[in-house]
């Protein structure tokens, strides 16, 4: 080629250095020993030919040679100097036949830095070249709690389970949840990987068109939240028009990644201009209905969870017989949820409250789908933005009860029963053993979960000497127990009720209905990428307790003054100083805790004697709620 082509390259060259001195950074190429010691590096891993992608090559590994070129590569030494005239010769090269031989470099974090070949690099990146040969040697850094180390880690195994090295991450899990989506054997075999080159050729050209790399987001998670609407398997069978309708529709969702699942809480129902009731705001005298529709993973006489629901749903219906229709839907599932969602809308239905969540996911597509239906979902902490989560702040409730259960015991020793290690869960049984300290700072919170292999309630209270135990908030209407909320546990077995625990879901149903009706719910959304979680409490008038006879009325008294005060804003649960198992300070003396931190928890109070369960340590029945919602402990 001519020599113009090095004056054009040294131009981009002397471009780029006048840039990076105008906003302070080095105008030459970044250089590997100068960034890395061999204190940091775990060990080196030989990776062999590879062809690996331009953008990603980014530095030489030693210092020999980088004021040769600016940092993105282009040369930037004099015209007429012998640099410049192997640089040319490599130029016709390329022009002719093209550069095969491979160059030589470090890859460090998936980005790579050249031992040999930085001359070849700058023509391929000048001709604009999207990938070279390469062979590879691998620098591993030593395993930290470092995010990006973290990061880096899981993408090497999702390296080594696809061979792909062009995809990257910038949220924990998301190359997990890629693989999952595939749902192929690894390593993946040819035909897998030209079907999934094939979407993301796609993807990428309608995402960057639409303006994904404006977004603060790797294009593997952007695959992985399309992936969570429309599947995987969906998404080969799409062409260029039907990815550039779907990412529209699903927008919402990928740049709720790019906000790392940033969830926007609303602790308090709005206020209402005037309580009309809900006939009011249905249209006043045209006897317009709504139907709401609800949908079950069991019947109500099978769980007490369901059957508080229930309760909500008859609520409604004996209260707004001639506004509200409802329509219930038991053993819904995840596989069966998209086909009961045609169904109920088919119905009429414009509400949907989903009481489970394990039917979230399975249940997105519907909700891009049908933007005119109100999809909500029964659980916490939830970051989709399409649908909506509500849940109550059940901890309230349950650290009254931790403090007379901690008044009542005799020998310092109370059961907390648990179900799921969910968000929410652990507040609950941190809030309860709070509480029980408060009154007894002898008092210890023996946890266990029901939904634990191998769970053995008798053993528990027998080696244990437990009197005093918290049980499941409700009764179940076909268990003859009368295992629920608080009770006294004697040794023959029998079970005398203290306090229970009372979700008012029909309240709850009640608020959220007038929101979304009077236009307040569409107000609430304050950022369109960010999803919002309802999560009122005690003073909603959504969760309460209930002190049966069996309770002192010295205890009552004081339960009740504590009551008041959590209702007025005067006492917040989690406030003053608290401390996990291991001793670790969680809020500071004098502090509130946040509300994303409660509901975040993933410790336990330094009283509670247990720990959470691990996934394999769980009944297969639980697995499917866990794998959704669950903490990581």
């Amino acid at each position: 080629m001519s020599l113009s082509d090095y004056e054009e390259a040294r131009k981009l060259g002397k471009k780029e250095y006048k840039y990076c001195v105008s906003i302070g950074r080095s105008p030459y190429l970044p250089v590997l020993e100068e960034i890395l010691s061999n204190e940091q590096v775990q060990t080196e891993q030989y990776m062999g030919l590879l062809n690996i992608p331009l953008d990603f090559v980014v530095g030489t590994a030693t210092a020999g040679r980088t004021t040769a070129f600016a940092a993105n590569f282009m040369p930037i030494l004099d015209d007429s100097s012998e640099f410049s005239f192997k640089w040319d010769v490599l130029s016709d090269a390329q022009v002719n036949e093209g550069i095969r031989d491979p160059i030589k470099v470090y890859e460090y974090m998936n980005r790579y830095y050249v031992v040999e070949g930085n001359k070849r690099v700058s023509v391929m990146k000048y001709y604009g070249a999207g990938a070279i040969p390469a062979f590879v040697t691998r620098k591993i850094p030593k395993l930290s709690d470092d995010p990006e180390i973290k990061l880096y880690y899981e993408f090497m195994d999702f390296n080594k389970k696809t061979g792909i090295n062009t995809i990257e991450f910038s949220v924990f899990g998301s190359a997990q949840k890629l693989l999952d989506h595939v749902g192929a054997p690894t390593p993946w075999d040819d035909k897998t990987l030209d079907d999934f080159n094939r979407v993301v050729f796609i993807f990428t050209k309608v995402y960057n068109a639409q303006g994904g790399q404006k977004l603060n987001l790797k294009l593997g998670d952007a695959l992985v939240a399309f992936f969570n609407v429309y599947g995987y398997q969906a998404a080969t069978e799409m062409n260029e028009a039907q990815f550039n309708t779907s990412i529209q529709k699903c927008w919402n969702e990928i740049t709720n990644m790019s906000e790392h699942f940033k969830v926007d809480l609303v602790m308090n129902p709005a206020e209402v201009k005037e309580r009309k009731g809900l006939f009011g705001w249905l249209g006043g005298n045209t006897q317009k209905t709504c139907t709401v529709a609800f949908l079950y993973p069991k019947s109500p006489e099978k769980s007490d969870w369901i059957y508080a629901h229930e309760l909500g749903r008859n609520y409604l219906e004996d209260t707004f017989p001639d506004t509200i229709k409802t329509i219930r839907v038991d053993d819904v599932t995840p596989k069966n949820v998209v086909n009961v969602l045609d169904d109920v809308i088919a119905d009429g239905a414009t509400i949907i409250f989903e009481v489970a969540p394990q039917l979230m996911q399975e249940s997105l597509k519907m909700a891009v789908e049908h933007p005119e239906v109100v999809i909500l979902n029964c659980s916490l902490n939830a970051p989709h933005k399409y649908i909506r989560t509500y849940y109550a702040r059940m901890y309230e409730a349950k650290f009254l009860a931790g403090m007379i259960a901690g008044a009542l015991s005799e020998n310092d020793k109370i059961a907390y029963i648990a179900d799921y290690p969910i968000y929410g869960m652990i507040a609950n049984i941190n809030a309860f053993a709070y509480g029980a300290s408060l009154v007894n700072p002898r008092a210890k919170i023996y946890l266990d979960w029901s939904t634990r292999k191998n769970y053995d309630f008798e053993k528990l209270m027998n080696d244990n000497q437990i009197h005093i135990v918290s049980d499941q908030d409700m009764i179940t209407p076909t268990d003859p127990l009368r295992s629920f909320g608080l009770y006294a546990y004697d040794i023959d077995g029998e079970r005398k009720n203290l306090v229970m625990p009372i979700w008012n879901w029909g309240v709850f149903y009640e608020k959220l209905i007038q929101s979304i009706l009077s236009g307040t719910f569409d107000s609430e959304e304050w950022d369109e990428r960010r999803p919002l979680n309802y999560w009122w409490g005690m003073s909603a008038g959504v969760i309460d307790l209930i002190a049966s006879k069996n309770v002192p009325v010295s205890v009552t008294a004081l339960i009740d003054h504590m009551r008041e005060n959590i209702c007025q804003g005067e006492w917040n649960v989690f406030s003053g100083e608290i401390r996990d198992q291991n001793g670790v300070r969680k809020n500071k003396q004098h502090h509130t805790m946040r509300p994303d931190d409660i509901m975040n928890m993933d410790w336990l109070a330094e009283n509670v004697i247990g720990s959470l369960p691990e996934m394999k340590d769980l009944i297969d029945g639980a697995k499917t709620v866990v794998e959704i919602k669950g903490v990581e402990a």
